[in-house]
């Protein structure tokens, strides 16, 4: 009994053992199928990435080769068309430098010819300016003496009779009719009233008046810018204002009518004027 129980029991445990080693087996045998599978997997996705990463880095070569080679080309256009660009740029320097050469060579040209043209110019002047001074200078003497001899102007006493009062025109006179001394810028020549006063010179009548101060008078103008000076007349009815008149022409009679000199003897005020300024009657009558 002893024997069949022990000998069940063994059998029981080898059973126990074959069912432990078979699921040991079989649990080994679907761990090696898992494991087999996801290497399998993962050598296939290695492969996958393997390919990929090779093909990324083929393609990485291939843009890098022609990015190298556009870069090339690139830099070795941009050395050329640096080059070229400066070939051009000096050619363009050359050539502004040979204009410039030109143009300066042809300005200082022109330059110098227009500098002698106006030098000869110049001297052409100045030959025409002095032949013409020169024969300004040769005429001039001529043409003053013409003149002289045309327009020379000569006075003659206007009234017979004694100067009873000189020019004064720096120094003073006692006039009786002021009752002081003044300056005295003509003649007074002693007349009877009615004595017939002429024409120092010949000349135009410009003015006929009646002056507050020196009474009824008569301006003549003469040649080189003289004019006579009549005052003191009675009348004036031999001539008029405008009136062409010869040297000794009757304009008027003497008188009274000066204010200024009233308290004197019947006289004519006698003056001659160049070109505003009083002369000394004395100096030119003959």
């Amino acid at each position: 009994m002893r024997k069949e129980a022990k000998r069940s029991q063994n059998q029981e445990n080898s059973k126990n053992v074959l069912y432990i080693g078979g699921s040991i087996i079989l649990i080994a045998v679907i761990a090696f199928v898992i494991a087999f599978i996801t290497y399998g997997n993962k050598t296939e996705e290695s492969n996958l990435n393997g390919g990929k990463i090779a093909t990324l880095v083929q393609e990485s070569e291939n843009n890098t080769k022609t990015t190298s080679t556009q870069t090339g080309k690139t830099v070795e256009e941009a050395k050329n068309e640096m080059s070229n660009t400066t070939n051009t740029v000096n050619s363009e320097s050359n050539t502004k430098t040979k204009v410039e050469n030109t143009t300066s060579g042809t300005t200082k040209k022109q330059t110098t010819t227009t500098k002698a043209t106006t030098t000869k110019t110049t001297a052409k002047e100045q030959s025409n300016t002095t032949s013409t001074q020169s024969k300004e200078t040769n005429s001039e003497p001529k043409e003053e003496t013409q003149n002289t001899q045309e327009q020379q102007v000569t006075f003659i006493k206007p009234v017979e009779g004694e100067i009873v009062k000189e020019y004064a025109s720096d120094n003073l006179v006692y006039s009786e009719t002021l009752e002081e001394w003044t300056t005295h810028l003509g003649i007074d020549i002693k007349a009877d009233k009615t004595t017939v006063v002429k024409s120092a010179s010949a000349g135009k009548v410009k003015s006929i008046k009646n002056d507050p101060r020196y009474g009824l008078s008569v301006i003549i103008e003469h040649p080189n810018g003289y004019e006579t000076l009549y005052s003191n007349l009675l009348s004036t009815e031999f001539v008029q204002v405008g009136e062409e008149v010869k040297q000794g022409q009757s304009i008027g009679t003497v008188g009274n009518t000066a204010t200024f000199e009233i308290a004197d003897d019947a006289h004519l005020h006698f003056e001659i004027t160049k070109d505003g300024k009083t002369i000394n009657p004395t100096e030119l009558i003959k």
